[in-house]
């Protein structure tokens, strides 16, 4: 392809010198704002270089809406559909070919096809986008990558991408690769402060934010919301208060393709939007008409708590750095406003960025792929943060009791029928010991239920969601079915006669918090 006919965006001033780059080395770091076009242009651009041959591209996203969003947009470049020269592939979603040349992927897909394959066949190039946002698997999957690039693979080329990250200690990890800085093309953004009153609830504020934004500005609105429950009550409290032509669309995880798609696309001609999101809009993604950037100041981000097991969502205050990619959102297309929902002074007490997901984290699934690729310290990889020791001990003591380690930290054959599986450890061990009685496809649909948020609604009685979910027509839930069905065979064992209760099949995965009453009852 000719890079002639790509678009002129500012990144497109560094390709050249980018090309060098990964010419002369294996490895490179490259640093542009958002909207330098990083996460379409490069791709295409690498398409060109003698290196690649007949080998293939592997860009990978933080999140599935921005998989499926990048891989789209390349698509369109080449005059295609996704699955052509541009594909990807998700949890529950492929669109590829024998032809496919650049494969869009999730984080976690990568980890999955180093492990099966540590060479990585007909993979000539990986790139890291949005690595900023430092998840657990984006980091596992370059520590991951470093090794094969070491071992196997020095002519695997490995690209880091980032907007705010520091791309010099990136390029220390990288054995000094070399860092190429794009400038931003970003319009001016107006930044104004609306602190929201105490007491006042953050759907509340948010509303009547938006009523007051619509009201004195033109365009489209993008609303940073912590999570679901706060997009509904807001969307409620706004819903026959603004214009007839104003459309109110939601935008988070839990949506299916079709809502995600509908949030990001353009207004139709004569109409406006009000966008409500999660943290999922902040990167990757430019939602065209937006103009107005309303930014409640929080954040919901999983945190692992040992006590129980589980991992919990915490609702906390952003980083300054995600402040900033919210409030650049309004400047994407043309010169916007982002109001803020708290007092001027209170910015500069924003921790600079948000903690990297591998020192808050659940570590049991990280340590069996680790003992999977035969590396049982994880220390032994390249992590810009290493995991934390406490964690890690945390993580063997658990795949110790669900025997899927031994004492010297080697798979065991358990551990290796719960790592083929794709789940977290816990609901893994669920699958698979439900399946040596015949109850894989029932536990694979609770499993399923428990991973995929928002399916079979929301009830805490988790036999009346797995009886909804099995009902539901949605295509969402359609390929969570699949899934399951997948995760089904794979874990093998004849059906049983009649499926088992969530509960029993529930004690598999949490057999250390399983207990007997003693006494008299009360």
């Amino acid at each position: 392809m000719n890079r002639g006919n790509l678009p002129e965006l500012p990144v497109s001033g560094v390709l050249p010198a980018l090309g060098e780059a990964l010419a002369g080395r294996n490895s490179a770091v490259l640093v542009a704002p958002p909207g330098a076009g990083k996460t379409t242009l490069v791709p295409l651009a690498l398409l060109d270089a003698p290196w690649l041959g007949e080998g293939r591209i592997v860009l990978l996203e933080p999140r599935r809406l921005a998989a499926r969003a990048a891989a789209r947009r390349m698509a369109e470049l080449v005059g295609e559909e996704p699955g052509g020269t541009v594909g990807y592939a998700m949890r529950m979603e492929n669109r590829t070919s024998a032809r496919t040349k650049i494969l869009v992927v999730t984080e976690g897909v990568l980890s999955r096809m180093i492990l099966d394959d540590p060479e990585l066949p007909g993979v000539a190039a990986v790139i890291f986008d949005e690595f900023h946002e430092r998840s657990l698997d984006g980091d596992f999957g370059l520590a991951l990558a470093l090794d094969v690039q070491g071992a196997l693979r020095p002519d695997l080329r490995l690209l880091v991408m980032s907007a705010t990250l520091d791309g010099a200690r990136v390029a220390k990890l990288l054995a000094g690769a070399p860092v190429v800085e794009s400038e931003g093309r970003a319009f001016p953004v107006d930044i104004r402060y609306d602190e929201r009153p105490a007491g006042m609830a953050v759907e509340d504020a948010m509303a009547k934010a938006v009523r007051s934004a619509l009201a004195a500005e033109q365009g489209s609105v993008l609303a940073f919301l912590p999570g679901q429950r706060e997009i509904e009550r807001t969307a409620e409290r706004l819903e026959d208060r603004l214009g007839a032509d104003t459309d109110i669309v939601p935008l988070y995880g839990q949506l299916d393709n079709r809502a995600q798609d509908a949030a990001i696309k353009p207004a139709p001609l004569g109409r406006r939007k009000v966008v409500l999101a999660t943290s999922i809009a902040e990167t990757s993604i430019t939602i065209d008409g937006v103009r107005v950037v309303i930014d409640s100041g929080l954040s919901r981000l999983p945190r692992y708590e040992p006590e129980s097991g589980l991992t919990r969502l915490e609702t906390v205050r952003v980083s300054k750095a995600s402040a900033d990619q919210r409030a650049g959102r309004a400047g994407r297309t043309q010169p916007g406003v982002a109001i803020r929902l708290w007092r001027a002074e209170q910015t500069a007490a924003l921790p600079a960025f948000t903690p990297p997901e591998i020192l808050e984290a659940d570590l049991s699934g990280m340590l069996l792929d680790c003992a999977a690729f035969g590396v049982a310290d994880p220390s032994r990889l390249s992590f810009l943060n290493p995991p934390p020791a406490p964690a890690l001990n945390e993580a063997r003591v658990l795949l110790k009791a669900l025997h899927a380690i031994d004492d010297a930290g080697r798979l065991t054959e358990a551990g290796a029928a719960m790592r083929k599986l794709a789940l977290p450890v816990r609901l893994a061990h669920m699958v698979a010991e439900a399946a040596e009685i015949g109850q894989a496809q029932e536990a694979a649909m609770l499993a399923v239920l428990l991973t995929e948020r928002g399916l079979g609604g929301d009830s805490a009685d988790l036999e009346r969601r797995l009886i909804r979910f099995r009902a539901e027509k949605s295509p969402r839930a359609g390929a969570a079915r699949q899934l399951a069905a997948r995760l089904a065979k794979q874990a093998g064992g004849a059906r049983a006669d009649s499926p088992a209760a969530p509960g029993a099949l529930l004690i598999h995965a949490w057999p250390d918090r399983v207990a007997r009453a003693r006494g008299e009852r009360g």
